[in-house]
């Protein structure tokens, strides 16, 4: 295994509830009520749209506000990483990733070791616009058991949120997370920084039609299958840790220039897809270059071509 390469699951597409859309030549925010499912290919018009997307609108007969999941562990923090983190904005690189108490900052003589007092104790976090990064790892449907989709976030909401959901249902399924049968759902709410707008973020609960009791029973009914076949959950979720721990982050420069590219686009708002016109106190966040010129930038940073 490549040492400073983090081991991170397999994606195999996206899930957002917004995006950057291009208009007059600028890159602009758009916001949305809805999930979007896409793959990890972009052509002109933005990220293309999963199979999963459409055949998932027809069956919630409306709008996309809820997605059937599981989770590929049963350790709540491996199914979702959150940290206080700070990107270049040139380059997509990590510069500085912490959790409150200790921070992995990029200096001159490679990576260092400092306390983190979080972005609002920090001069550093504050003048590169640091903010709470989550990504979260999901299986949709059973083409690819090992497969995950990633949802991506800056939003203290959805981070909160989905942190305690799967703390709580970790526990109270006697920690058989990975076999619960969940569903992602999109909620509203306003607050005096939205400016009455409402505002959406990510939440977690047990399936449309179903009791948290079924949830349980279930969850026992596939552990049960899983054990009797020679599944062994513990090893996967060993093996996914360890994989998480060969870098000293987690995101690549490929990862990091799309999370600038969508999360931020301004110096403000904390959000769950491209920072909307609320989030920046509304003022339209400022102008950037484009992903494309950002990578060609990186190219000659880097002093080659990239893959």
């Amino acid at each position: 295994m490549l040492k400073g390469l983090a081991i991170t699951p397999p994606v195999i597409g996206r899930i957002s509830i917004g995006r950057v859309v291009e208009k007059n030549g600028k890159r602009l925010p758009e916001k949305d009520d809805q999930f979007t499912i896409t793959t990890q290919v972009q052509n002109r018009d933005g990220w293309m749209l999963h199979p999963l997307n459409e055949s998932l609108r027809k069956v919630s007969t409306g709008k996309l506000r809820a997605i059937p999941v599981r989770f590929l562990f049963n350790d709540p923090h491996l199914n979702l990483r959150a940290e206080y983190s700070l990107f270049d904005r040139d380059t997509g690189r990590p510069v500085c990733v912490g959790n409150g108490e200790s921070c992995r900052r990029v200096g001159d003589t490679g990576i260092e070791e400092l306390p983190c007092p979080s972005p609002d104790g920090c001069a550093f976090g504050r003048a590169g616009n640091c903010k709470p990064y989550g990504r979260l790892n999901v299986a949709i449907g059973d083409e690819d058991e090992l497969g995950s989709f990633i949802f991506r976030t800056t939003s203290y909401n959805s981070i909160r949120t989905l942190a305690a959901r799967l703390h709580y249902f970790g526990a109270v399924s006697g920690n058989l997370l990975a076999c619960l049968p969940l569903e992602l759902k999109l909620r509203g709410k306003s607050t005096t920084q939205s400016y009455r707008s409402a505002i959406y973020y990510v939440d977690l609960a047990v399936r449309s039609g179903s009791t948290l009791e079924d949830a349980i029973m279930q969850a026992r009914e596939l552990d049960a299958r899983r054990q009797a076949a020679g599944f062994d959950q513990r090893a996967l979720d060993t093996a996914a840790h360890a994989g998480f721990s060969n870098g000293a982050f987690e995101d690549s420069i490929e990862d990091g220039a799309e999370v600038v590219d969508e999360f931020y686009p301004s110096d403000s708002g904390h959000s769950d897809g491209p920072v909307t016109t609320a989030d920046a106190g509304g003022e339209v966040p400022a102008v950037r270059p484009s992903l494309k010129e950002r990578l060609d930038r990186r190219t000659v940073l880097l002093g080659g071509a990239t893959a």
